[in-house]
């Protein structure tokens, strides 16, 4: 063999090799970008997935907030006939205070009527601890009202003469009146000083032995009274003083 022949021989083994050579490497390359296509298909599969399974399960903030919407409507629905409920019961209640006052407006019955000297009679009300009201009634008609709180009350009504004591009790006679101002013997052995203060406005101070001051009655506007020991005394605001045992 010539070495013209042995040199071509060699140049063909080589290129043959660096063919095949090529051809590996290529191989190599295309599997190589296979495999991480896979791989990052597969990654962001499992991407998906487990976006989706947090959708699913309610840990995203989306499905979280739909979830606190979804438990806020409810609740407002819930919320809503409650506050309807308690405007029917605030009303119901307002009903019942109005009722209430209503009742408490009405007159009591009184705890005994009296006949007074001259026809009418006296309704007695009891009001509290020494505390009492009188309507005086005639003919069905209140002509006038005595009323105690702290001390007796007393009524001149046309020449009839009555006292409401602080026990309730009540006691009318007629005549025996004396107009002041002056200086006047009761019954019962008492004195009756009288002094005009103003116009409708007396004073009478209730004179006992020795001239000392039993009691001081004062009109301003109306006519006073009191139970002096049994002896029942009115000063009318005219300036007419009576006394009866």
């Amino acid at each position: 063999m010539s070495s013209n022949t042995t040199a071509r021989t060699a140049r063909r083994r080589t290129l043959r090799l660096a063919v095949a050579a090529l051809t590996a490497a290529a191989g190599l390359t295309l599997t190589a970008c296979s495999g991480s296509d896979a791989a990052g298909t597969k990654a962001a599969s499992n991407a998906d997935m487990s976006t989706v399974a947090a959708e699913s399960s309610g840990t995203g903030s989306p499905a979280g907030a739909h979830g606190s919407d979804a438990q806020a409507g409810p609740g407002a629905k819930t919320d809503t006939k409650a506050e309807a409920k308690a405007g029917t019961a605030g009303s119901a209640g307002k009903q019942s205070g109005t009722g209430h006052t209503a009742g408490g407006g009405r007159a009591a019955s009184p705890v005994r009527t009296q006949p007074l000297v001259d026809g009418s009679k006296a309704e007695i009300y009891k009001l509290g601890e020494q505390h009492y009201r009188a309507k005086i009634v005639s003919r069905g008609s209140v002509l006038a009202t005595l009323e105690t709180n702290q001390h007796d009350d007393g009524l001149d009504a046309n020449d009839m003469f009555v006292v409401l004591t602080l026990g309730g009790e009540v006691h009318s006679w007629m005549g025996g009146g004396q107009t002041g101002p002056g200086t006047f013997k009761l019954a019962g052995g008492w004195t009756a000083k009288v002094t005009k203060l103003g116009e409708l406005r007396y004073r009478a101070q209730i004179l006992g032995h020795e001239g000392a001051v039993y009691a001081t009655l004062e009109t301003n506007q109306h006519d006073v009274g009191v139970d002096a020991n049994g002896v029942y005394i009115v000063l009318s605001n005219g300036g007419i003083i009576s006394a009866h045992e």
